[in-house]
């Protein structure tokens, strides 16, 4: 995050109808290589005819839980390669929620490997052939070296981070095809894949880390990746009913359940699942990415169970990276557009790399760019690093989303946060200059934007 202050009046401007506290203003705009950067209040004329958001406290939506990214274990390596005061450093802005850091509020962790590990395994794998249906050979395994150590330096900082377990495969002696990649769960094992996935939040807790949520398995309906599972909407009913459920009730674990976890253009899995009288009551909501479909899918969700949350939990940077085409692509449509859209969190993928896109499985992503890329203690900073910043170091835990208008152009969210602060991001989503006014209660102030350009507003 660029510490010095910038004004360039070709990319913000504003101005007063009537005397108010002008907001902080927080600016990214890549063509002029201001990136998160705090301005400088100056008045302007204030021009007419201009666009008006007009924010509305009294109409609220849901509540937030945070914005972040994945840590996975290759992540945590890269992290714990880097000398103490190294990581120590970037950890503090990454997660530390004074004002010289971004907050970073919410983190997803693989339950296994990801395939952003450097090698697959889950916390039972066995010889071929034997079984562990009471889970007594359970062990978090390489968690223990990487993930847990850098979780713990990350709670030292900001205890209040909420944390989301995914699994990509069970231990593959619970599989049809006896494999990490593809393959189903077989209904002999649903009983004891529910114990893992206790097993899991237990471990953890024992570790002195709480799991909030857990999503039931990272993109069911991607059996190509390494390791993935195919689970179809009805087994996912299934398991959750009959299974996870009651086995997460019988053991008193609070952790949410979350289905689907997958992509927008199937609102229809989890609205099934949810249609389920006997599913429904174990589940707190759903999750989704956006490698496929519309954002706008998420409402199509909250319309049929307004009583159930949405999540936004994963979207992946490519590499090597495009600030001026990804930063504007993913502000719009997921720390505008999913929120939005109801979601309570919206994270990216993935937290770190380093500059040859490692580790990955075999087979898993080799083009994935992280947040910030590692190598040895030197960080630079990605396009996720800025997405996520842009919210999180304003839209704090806690806050709710209260109404605004949408505007041609001008893609906004608005929110109040738990201090009584309203906070507006704003994105011009047009190829010229955009004026605008943001009318809050009885005032009213003037903006301009140049194209692509964000802004986050804090009064």
């Amino acid at each position: 995050m660029k510490k010095s202050f910038i004004l360039t009046l070709s990319c913000l401007c504003w101005g007063s109808l009537q005397a108010q506290k002008q907001p902080q203003v927080w600016l990214t705009d890549v063509q002029q290589n201001i990136l998160f950067v705090q301005q400088t209040n100056t008045p302007v004329h204030v021009a007419t005819g201009e666009h008006t958001i007009s924010i509305d406290p009294s109409k609220t939506y849901q509540r937030i839980d945070g914005f972040g990214y994945t840590l996975t274990g290759g992540s945590a390596q890269h992290l714990l390669a880097m000398e103490k005061l190294a990581r120590k450093a970037i950890l503090t802005e990454l997660f530390a929620t004074d004002k010289n850091n971004i907050g970073t509020s919410y983190l997803r962790l693989s339950i296994g490997a990801s395939d952003l590990n450097e090698r697959v395994f889950s916390y039972n794998d066995l010889p071929e052939g034997e079984t562990d249906l009471l889970m007594s050979k359970f062990d978090l395994g390489p968690d223990k070296k990487d993930i847990i150590p850098v979780l713990k330096e990350i709670l030292a900082i900001n205890p209040k981070i909420k944390l989301m377990g995914s699994p990509w495969s069970p231990p593959a002696w619970m599989k049809t095809n006896n494999a990490t990649k593809g393959g189903s769960l077989k209904p002999e094992f649903y009983d004891a894949y529910a114990l893992y996935l206790v097993k899991y939040v237990q471990a953890m807790k024992a570790n002195g880390i709480t799991i909030d949520a857990i999503t039931v398995q990272n993109e069911p309906l991607h059996p190509g990746n390494n390791p993935s599972l195919l689970m179809l909407a009805a087994d996912q009913a299934i398991f959750v009913k009959k299974h996870l459920g009651p086995a997460f009730k019988q053991h008193k674990i609070n952790t949410k359940i979350i289905i689907y976890d997958h992509n927008a253009d199937r609102p229809d899995y989890p609205i099934s699942i949810l249609d389920d009288l006997e599913a429904k009551p174990y589940i707190d909501g759903s999750a989704f990415h956006l490698y496929g479909g519309k954002i706008e899918a998420l409402s199509k969700v909250h319309e049929a169970h307004p009583d159930k949350n949405i999540y936004f939990t994963e979207q992946w940077v490519g590499a090597p990276g495009n600030m001026a085409g990804d930063f504007p692509f993913h502000v719009k449509h997921l720390i505008i557009g999913a929120t939005r859209n109801w979601a309570k969190t919206v994270l990216e993928w993935n937290l770190a790399a380093d500059g040859n896109y490692k580790p990955h499985t075999p087979g898993g992503c080799d083009r994935c760019l992280g947040a910030i890329t590692i190598e040895g203690n030197k960080v630079t900073r990605n396009p996720a690093y800025y997405i996520i910043a842009q919210a999180a170091k304003f839209v704090r835990p806690g806050s709710v989303r209260i109404a605004s208008n949408e505007i041609d152009g001008l893609a906004n969210v608005a929110f109040k946060t738990p201090e009584g602060k309203t906070v507006l991001i704003v994105l011009n989503t047009g190829k010229e200059q955009k004026a605008f006014s943001v009318a809050l209660k009885n005032e009213r102030t003037s903006y301009s934007l140049a194209p692509n350009a964000a802004a986050t507003l804090v009064w």
